[in-house]
């Protein structure tokens, strides 16, 4: 019988199997960041012991850190504090550190593609849940905790249950305004924010295969926000070529092994897998999520759906959600008030993202009671932007752009959305007080954030483009 790609990263990397008892897996990259850190160094000080391959670490500081002013002390003090105590403990720990003023520094999942650090075939872990995002590589990654953060850094290895396989295929042509962001927002309002609990999801189909890097990148990203352990695509001729000539990408004789390798990173036809799911692209719309969770999420012409269509148990939830978000069953979201647009993340602030925002804004201006943010996910990100010229069309457009960080991804630096105001993000998390205390937050696309700014109000992005 034939193997899954995911199995096949997988037996390359185990270390030991013991039947009944978890695999101990080979690490090949570990990522840290200023917040899920600390604790894990203590341990390792309490211990006497170092960090075992620290040339296998790539460290940057992206949670807490400003987007205004990196060249000034940071005022919060508890983000001070935290990254201070991750360049501490890099300095002490002999890791290369990609700190402020650095500049590879950025959002640790864009700067691990971006550098050439994420291949194909390799596992890549780091206290956050979307480490997903590295599986558009072909690879296997996925977030850990802190304790689990401290094993890596003195083994290279984790104890780690093998999860169950499942395969999404997505097939057909999207429609104009439709990008990768919607095709998993659909997906996951489709199975729901629990439908993958207990899977590791391969992406496939011709419409999987005619996404950018970046867009795949989008798409395993937010594996997790339907409970999935990650998620992963096949590499092909666009992952090759995203890859080749990157900072730390194989060169010569090197790059010539890996590619060789690369090219039989897929799934076997007579592979099994555990659950199969088809979708046809053609039926997803422009998305935007209503609720407190990613998988509460329509087509834009769609209306929130009535209590009705959910049982006694779940209403009560279901109304608590709406409730919070200030809105009411079987109402549409079309031509609701807008006051903030925030453009980044981990899911959706790398340089196609802010190409196309600039290109759909440019001649336009946002709306007067709209706060429009956009933070790219690094420097590189930052430093091409404005070679391009994007920053000045941001600029003349109203659009406020900063300097990288997570920003209001998740509201644990500077900036954060006013309790009760409305803030359409391209971020991959709408959970209550996610982006500041009681802020509401509906996730959506870069070209449906970017609409939104200019109108001020929801508005489906096929109607302007």
């Amino acid at each position: 019988m034939g193997k899954t790609l995911f199995d096949k990263i997988w037996d390359n990397h185990v270390v030991s199997s013991k039947e009944g008892f978890p695999d101990v897996l080979y690490i090949d990259t570990h990522f840290i960041h200023e917040v899920t850190s600390p604790q894990a160094f203590n341990g390792l000080r309490d211990r006497g012991i170092p960090v075992f391959r620290p040339q296998q670490t790539v460290a940057t500081a992206d949670h807490n850190v400003p987007t205004i002013n990196q060249h000034l002390p940071i005022k919060e003090e508890l983000s001070r504090v935290q990254v201070d105590m991750l360049t501490k403990n890099c300095d002490e720990f002999g890791i290369e550190l990609y700190g402020l003023g650095h500049p590879y520094q950025g959002i640790v999942h864009v700067i691990g593609p971006e550098l050439g650090i994420t291949r194909p075939g390799g596992t890549y872990v780091c206290g956050d849940s979307h480490t997903s995002t590295h599986g558009a590589f072909g690879a296997i990654a996925f977030g850990i905790g802190t304790s689990q953060v401290e094993q890596v850094m003195a083994t290279q290895c984790l104890l780690q249950q093998r999860p169950k396989r499942m395969k999404i295929e997505v097939n057909g042509q999207l429609q104009k305004g439709v990008g990768a962001k919607d095709i998993i927002l659909y997906i996951i309002s489709q199975i729901s924010a629990a439908g993958g609990t207990g899977y590791f999801a391969e992406y496939a189909g011709d419409t999987i295969r005619s996404l950018s890097m970046e867009g795949r990148m989008t798409i395993c990203n937010m594996s997790i926000e339907m409970g999935a352990r990650g998620g992963l695509i096949a590499p092909d001729q666009t992952t090759f070529d995203y890859v080749k000539g990157r900072k730390f990408a194989p060169a010569g004789e090197e790059w010539d092994k890996a590619l060789a390798y690369w090219k039989t990173l897929y799934s076997d036809e007579d592979a099994e897998f555990d659950q199969v799911l088809t979708f046809k692209a053609e039926d997803i719309e422009p998305m935007i999520t209503y609720g407190t969770n990613p998988g509460m999420g329509i087509g834009i012409t769609q209306n929130i759906p009535s209590r009705n269509e959910f049982d006694k148990q779940e209403q009560k939830s279901y109304l608590k959600s709406l409730e919070y978000m200030g809105l009411n069953d079987n109402e549409r979201m079309l031509g609701h008030h807008v006051d903030y647009v925030f453009i980044g993340s981990c899911t959706n602030s790398r340089i196609e993202d802010l190409r196309q925002v600039a290109d759909f804004v440019k001649g336009k201006r946002k709306a007067d009671n709209v706060t429009a943010w956009i933070v790219p996910g690094s420097k590189q990100v930052e430093q091409q932007a404005k070679l391009e010229g994007l920053d000045k069309i941001f600029i003349e457009a109203g659009f406020a752009l900063r300097e990288p960080g997570c920003s209001a991804c998740l509201g644990m630096n500077e900036d954060k959305i006013p309790a009760g105001k409305y803030c359409i993000s391209t971020s991959n998390r709408n959970f209550e007080g996610r982006q500041g205390p009681n802020s509401r937050t509906f996730l959506a696309s870069p070209l449906m954030a970017a609409a939104a700014a200019v109108t001020g109000k929801v508005t489906d992005i096929r109607e302007m483009i």
